[in-house]
C-alpha cells in the first residue's frame, strides 16, 4: 500500500497520521459531535491528502452505549428467560451505596420476548422450536416498532439450528439480526445476552455510520476503509459493522497499540501508556506484552470481546472544574468537549483544565495547533471567574489547584493498573501521548516514582499512527467443555480440540481470504480458556499445537504468576477455544532522526515566565521548537516543548535527550 491514513476520532480532537512513499505527515483538527465523519471528511479536504486506504477508530459505538442513543433493539429468548438482562450477576459495584440504582436493561421490558423451546447444556433438544411460534413472535417485534433484533437461545452455542431459524426469519422480515452463535457462541448466559444485545443495539448505527463515512471517503479517491478494533487489530468496515461491539474500545487500543511499539523500537518493553485527550485518560500497563482480555464494561453493561486491557477515567483537557457543595474543587468527568470546548478556545464559558495550563504558562497562546487555534487568555481568566473566590481571588492558584486534581485522578487510575495488580511501577516507563498527556507525565512520573518518560516523536496524533500500522485481524472462538487428565495424556481429547480449531481455523482463512488479505502471511493463533475445576473464572493460555501437557503447564505458570500460587493435583477444565486470524500490513515506519550532538540551541525558539508548583511559583522556561531537535540532543528543564499536536513540559530538575528515533526520553536529574 503505497499510502495509508490513520484517523482517531476523540471527544475534542480528530487526529490524522499519514503515511504516503515513506514521508509521515499529521494533522489535527476540532471533531464533529454531531457527525463524527465530518471531522474525516473536512481533515481530507482541508489537507489535500488522497490515501489509498484509510484505517479509523470510531467512538460511534461507545457514544449510542453510553448515551442510551442506539437502534429500538428487540430480544429473542428461550422461553423463561426474558428477564436474564434484568436479574444480570446481582453484583454491586458500590458495596457501601446505601441506595443503589441500577440502569435499566439495554433492552426495555416491552421489547423482550420469547420462544417456546429448549435445548440441554449438551446441545440436545428437549421441546423443538415451532416455525408458527417464531412467525408469531416476529410478528409481536414488529408491532413494537423494533428495526433490530438480538436472538439468544439457551444452549444456542452448542447447537444453534434454533437460532438460525429465529434469525433467518428476522432477516427476512427486514430486520438486522444479531444471533449468539456468530457474536459470542460461549457459555454464561448473562454475558452472552448482553453481548449479543449490545451488539444489535449499535450495529446499525454503526453501519450507516460506516456507509456514509466509505461513500465521503470513496468520493475522494480512498479504495479500502478498514475500522480499528477494541482487540488492537483492524477489520474491514462491513466486517467491522456487522460485529460493532468489538469495537466498542478502538480509540483507546490504537493508542495502546502504538506507544507500545514506539517504545519496543526505542529499547524499552516494560511500559505503561498514558494517553491524555481532551475527554478522557487511557492506561494501560505492559509488561513486555500487550495486556489483552475477554471482558469490559461499557456504559454498566458488560460484553464479552477480545479487549486490550485499558482503564480509562473521566479526566482530559477538557475537564470541567467547579466547586461542589461541600465546597472542595472537581475536575471532570465533564467535559466540554469540541463544542463548546474550552473556554480559551472561544465559545466555553466553562473553566476546563486547558484554560489552567493556558493561564499558568505551559500552552502558548499563538501557537497553539500550530497556531491554527489561537487560545484566549482573557476569556479564561474570565471563565475562572467563579472559582478564584475559594482561592483568595488568585487566578494562578485556582489554576494550578484545577492541574493538581487533574493529576490526583489519573494519579489513581495509574495506581489502579500497577500498584493495585501487584506491579511495582518504578520498573516501568511511562509512555506519554495525546494532546495532553505531555503536559502532565513528569508530574505524575514523581509522584509513583517512575524513573522515565517517553513522549514520542508524534505524541498528540499517536493513536492514529497506531491504527495506521495495526495489522488486520479477526477473532474466533467457541465452547468446549472438557477435564484434562492430571499429566495432560489423553489422545483421544487432543484429537478432539484438533478438529475442533480445524473448524476455526478452515473459517478463519475463508473469511480473511474473501476480505482480500494474502494467504501466504496469515498467521492463526490459539489460545484456551482453563480453569481449575470448581472455580468460576478462567484464564487465557497461549496453545500453540494442541500439546496438552505443554498446556497444563503453562497454565499452571500463569495461575501462579496471577494469582499467586498453583495447584498441580487439581482437575483442569477447558472451557472455550479461541483463534486469532492475523495478517500483517505494511504499515508506517518511522525512520530514524539526523544526528545533531548535545547542542539544543538551533531548536530554542525563546523563553517566557512558567507557573510551576514543585518551583514554587513563575520560573523562566526555554521553549523548544520540537521540528527542530535532533537525535542526541540534550535539555533541560524548566522547559517547554512545542509541536504541531502537543506541548511537553519539563520541570524544573528534570532532563530530556532526543533518541534515535526522536522520541524525547525525559528522566529526573
Amino acid at each position: 500500500m503505497s499510502s495509508i491514513l490513520g484517523v482517531d476520532v476523540g471527544g475534542t480532537f480528530t487526529d490524522f497520521f499519514f503515511w504516503q512513499d515513506g514521508r509521515l505527515s499529521i494533522y489535527k483538527r476540532p471533531s464533529t459531535p454531531e457527525d463524527p465523519s465530518r471531522a474525516v471528511i473536512l481533515g481530507l479536504e482541508e489537507t489535500g491528502w488522497r490515501p489509498a486506504e484509510v484505517v479509523h477508530g470510531s467512538t460511534v459505538a461507545t457514544n449510542a452505549v453510553l448515551e442510551r442513543k442506539g437502534a429500538r433493539t428487540a430480544l429473542v429468548t428461550t422461553r423463561g428467560f426474558r428477564d436474564v438482562l434484568a436479574i444480570g450477576r446481582q453484583t454491586r459495584p458500590r458495596l457501601y451505596d446505601l441506595e443503589p440504582r441500577r440502569p435499566p436493561p439495554i433492552i426495555p421490558d416491552d421489547l423482550r420476548f420469547e420462544v417456546d423451546e429448549r435445548l440441554d447444556f449438551q446441545g440436545n433438544v428437549l421441546r423443538p422450536l415451532d416455525p408458527a411460534d417464531v412467525e408469531r413472535v416476529l410478528d409481536r417485534v414488529a408491532e413494537a416498532g423494533a428495526e433490530s433484533l438480538a436472538v439468544c437461545l439457551l444452549f444456542s452455542f452448542q447447537d444453534p439450528a434454533h437460532e438460525e431459524m429465529v434469525a433467518s426469519a428476522g432477516r427476512g422480515r427486514g430486520l438486522f439480526v444479531s444471533a449468539s452463535h456468530e457474536v459470542l457462541p460461549e457459555y454464561r448466559e448473562y454475558e452472552r445476552t448482553s453481548t449479543t444485545a449490545l451488539n444489535a443495539y449499535v450495529a446499525p448505527v454503526v453501519g450507516r455510520y460506516l456507509s456514509r463515512l466509505e461513500e465521503g471517503l470513496a468520493a475522494r479517491g480512498v479504495e479500502r476503509l478498514r475500522v480499528m478494533q477494541s482487540s488492537g487489530g483492524s477489520a474491514d468496515a462491513r466486517a467491522a459493522a456487522a460485529l460493532a461491539v468489538r469495537t466498542i474500545l478502538s480509540g483507546p487500543a490504537g493508542g495502546v497499540a502504538g506507544a507500545f511499539s514506539i517504545a519496543a523500537q526505542a529499547g524499552f518493553r516494560d511500559v505503561i501508556t498514558f494517553d491524555m485527550g481532551g475527554t478522557s485518560t487511557d492506561v494501560c500497563l505492559c509488561p513486555g506484552r500487550i495486556p489483552t482480555g475477554n471482558e469490559a464494561v461499557v456504559g454498566d453493561c458488560p460484553i464479552r470481546t477480545p479487549v486490550v486491557d485499558v482503564h480509562t477515567v473521566g479526566a482530559g483537557g477538557g475537564s470541567i472544574a467547579g466547586i461542589d457543595a461541600g465546597g472542595a474543587l472537581r475536575v471532570g468527568p465533564e467535559s466540554a468537549g469540541a463544542e463548546p470546548g474550552p473556554a480559551c478556545y472561544g465559545q466555553g464559558a466553562l473553566p476546563t483544565v486547558t484554560d489552567a495550563h493556558l493561564l499558568l504558562g505551559h500552552l502558548l497562546p499563538d501557537r497553539f495547533l500550530g497556531g491554527r487555534l489561537p487560545l484566549s487568555e482573557k476569556r479564561a481568566r474570565w471563565a475562572m471567574a467563579g472559582l478564584v473566590g475559594s482561592f483568595g481571588g488568585d487566578a494562578l492558584r485556582a489554576a494550578e489547584s484545577i492541574v493538581r486534581v487533574a493529576n490526583a485522578n489519573m494519579e489513581r487510575a495509574l495506581r489502579v493498573i500497577s500498584v493495585q495488580r501487584g506491579y511495582d511501577p518504578r520498573l516501568f516507563t511511562l509512555v506519554a501521548f495525546g494532546g495532553a498527556g505531555p503536559l502532565h507525565a513528569c508530574d505524575l512520573a514523581e509522584e509513583l516514582g517512575i524513573p522515565r518518560v517517553l513522549v514520542p516523536r508524534f505524541a498528540g496524533v499517536l493513536s492514529a499512527f497506531g491504527m495506521a500500522a495495526a495489522d488486520v485481524s479477526r477473532d474466533y472462538s467457541r465452547a468446549f467443555l472438557a477435564t484434562l487428565a492430571p499429566d495432560g495424556i489423553d489422545d483421544d481429547l487432543a484429537e478432539r480440540l484438533a478438529a475442533a480449531y480445524a473448524v476455526l481455523e478452515r473459517r478463519a482463512r475463508e473469511e480473511m481470504l474473501a476480505e482480500g488479505r494474502p494467504r501466504e502471511t496469515l498467521r492463526l493463533e490459539r489460545s484456551a480458556d482453563l480453569r481449575y475445576a470448581g472455580q468460576s473464572h478462567e484464564l487465557t493460555v497461549p496453545l500453540g499445537e494442541p500439546a496438552l501437557p505443554r498446556l497444563l503447564r503453562r497454565f499452571h505458570a500463569l495461575h501462579e504468576e496471577r494469582y499467586g500460587y498453583s495447584d498441580r493435583d487439581s482437575p483442569v477444565e477447558v472451557v472455550t477455544l479461541r483463534l486469532r486470524a492475523v495478517s500483517p500490513v505494511d504499515g508506517p515506519r518511522l525512520e530514524p532522526l539526523p544526528e545533531g550532538g548535545a547542542d539544543t540551541s538551533p531548536a530554542r525558539i525563546g523563553e517566557r515566565s512558567v507557573w510551576f508548583s514543585a518551583g514554587g511559583g513563575a520560573v523562566e522556561a526555554a521553549v523548544f521548537d520540537r521540528e527542530r531537535l535532533l537525535a542526541g540532543n540534550v535539555l533541560r528543564g524548566p522547559a517547554l516543548v512545542l509541536q504541531l499536536d502537543a506541548t511537553t513540559v519539563v520541570p524544573p530538575g528534570w532532563r530530556g535527550a532526543v533518541d534515535a528515533w526522536g522520541n524525547l526520553v525525559l528522566e529526573k536529574e
